[in-house]
């Protein structure tokens, strides 16, 4: 039995793909998650950061694992809250 899917790109100006999301026919796309997709992407890609889930743009964003406390402490002075070692969450650059 056949069945189409739907699907939705986000092709990065590196002309990498950034993201897939795939729909069964019964199901229609969400254009609001694919433009918080796009901005988080966005973000993501200049800050160094992370998006938890369920984030808007202006919510709190976690700083990437890649950044260490030394570097984080230049970029973000103001401090972060860690709930977690590895989850610190501080407001979203501009």
């Amino acid at each position: 039995m056949n069945a189409t899917v739907r699907n939705v790109y986000v092709i990065g100006p590196d002309k990498k793909i950034k993201l897939i999301i795939t729909y069964p026919m019964t199901t229609g796309r969400n254009f609001d998650e694919v433009l918080r997709v796009i901005d988080s992407l966005q973000l993501t890609a200049k800050h160094s950061v992370a998006t938890p889930v369920n984030w808007k743009p202006g919510e709190q964003v976690i700083i990437a694992g890649s950044v260490s406390d030394e570097e984080a402490k230049k970029k973000y002075p103001q401090g972060w809250k860690a709930p977690k070692p590895y989850l610190r969450y501080v407001d979203q650059p501009k």
